[in-house]
């Protein structure tokens, strides 16, 4: 069967799947028939990251319950005692409905209303906001669930794309595309790493909530617009490098924030600096500069290159983001020794606020 009849069978309008649109001029979907011997992307695949997301999150339950909790607590991984809120239910009734940080008119209503001192709602509002803060062990099995997939995810990568002769030369990257058979370990590699962005995106209500939720939101629907878009269209050669380009530092981030929840704040500096450098160099650097570059020059454009392109830019201005607050924070904190806190982290108030509301309350 064609890749048209196919998507047809699947509810897709033949139209929509116009080869003028998917393929560079001159080429047609007839240049992608599969044989006995050679295989190619087909779109009906791409339906295996729905159950692949469903069991890496259960791996991910399983991993984080067995391995990461027991491990962080071995490690010395312990949660500040929280401050007790007392039952008030038109506070709790407002913190539920409007929010955890209201307006000084919402005070003072809110005070009268509950027959309070405004500086006890305020205390309330504090406390009940610390109660919903996720935990230290929390965020360490995050992380270590992450550092697990970005770890074996990056060099399993670099395994499969060592000895192919486009991973070091990107001139031939391009070469007779779209006519570029897909190695089958290269094609379970690519629906492994939708199923993963596919899984982060079902889970993200119930993650750390930091202060870069929205921009996370945005770079998980692009990467996964990407990885369906170019699987469709037989870029897997260009998708696999770019992947590899964006795992290099992962793994190293998530590294950073295990040993900064274990308190191992000099060897936490060392991974984040060794972070810092690899991201900038590979997302500034080496995607821009070399992946791009031979993308755009190598590839004529036609709709779907167009797309790739748009999404692409909206990557690279997140990375520019991400690299200024990088930056800020290794100036700001490792160097000149200021006040540390993640650029991206999920805490509202500062640890001193929280330690004389505990003052208070022992």
């Amino acid at each position: 069967l064609s890749v048209p009849t196919i998507l047809t069978r699947m509810g897709v309008s033949e139209g929509f799947w116009h080869h003028g649109y998917w393929l560079p001029p001159g080429a047609t979907w007839e240049d992608l028939k599969e044989s006995a011997d050679i295989d190619y992307p087909q779109p009906q695949d791409l339906l295996l990251s729905i159950p692949g997301a469903l069991l890496l999150i259960f791996v991910r339950c399983l991993f984080e319950r067995t391995v990461a909790l027991p491990l962080g607590r071995r490690l010395g991984v312990s949660d500040k005692r929280k401050p007790k809120v007392q039952t008030n239910a038109t506070l709790e009734g407002f913190y539920v409905l409007l929010g955890g940080t209201p307006k000084k008119e919402d005070l003072i209503s809110l005070a009268k209303q509950s027959d309070l001192p405004l500086k006890t709602v305020e205390t309330w509002f504090r406390h009940r906001r610390a109660q919903d803060r996720p935990t230290l062990l929390k965020k360490f099995c995050e992380a270590s669930w992450r550092f697990i997939f970005y770890f074996t995810s990056f060099f399993s990568g670099l395994a499969l794309l060592y000895d192919k002769p486009w991973f070091w030369d990107h001139t031939t990257c391009w070469l007779k595309y779209p006519q570029q058979p897909l190695p089958p370990a290269l094609g379970w590699f690519y629906l492994l790493e939708l199923s993963f962005y596919c899984s982060l995106v079902a889970t993200l209500p119930f993650d750390v909530k930091r202060k870069d939720f929205k921009e996370q939101i945005i770079h998980h629907i692009a990467t996964i617009t990407l990885i369906c878009v170019s699987y469709c269209a037989n870029m897997i050669r260009f998708g696999m490098i770019v992947v590899l380009v964006h795992d290099a530092s992962d793994y190293i981030l998530e590294l950073a924030k295990m040993l900064h929840y274990l308190k191992w704040q000099r060897v936490c500096e060392v991974a984040f600096i060794a972070f810092a450098v690899v991201f900038i160099i590979s997302r500034l650097v080496i995607l821009p500069l070399i992946v791009y570059y031979y993308f755009v020059t190598k590839l004529p454009l036609f709709p779907v290159s167009c797309l790739i392109n748009a999404f692409l830019a909206i990557l690279q201005l997140l990375h520019i983001f991400w690299s200024y607050l990088i930056i800020q924070m290794i100036f700001g904190v490792i160097l000149r020794g200021e006040k540390r806190q993640d650029a991206r982290s999920d805490t509202e108030e500062s640890d001193r606020s929280e330690a004389e509301d505990l003052a208070k309350n022992k």
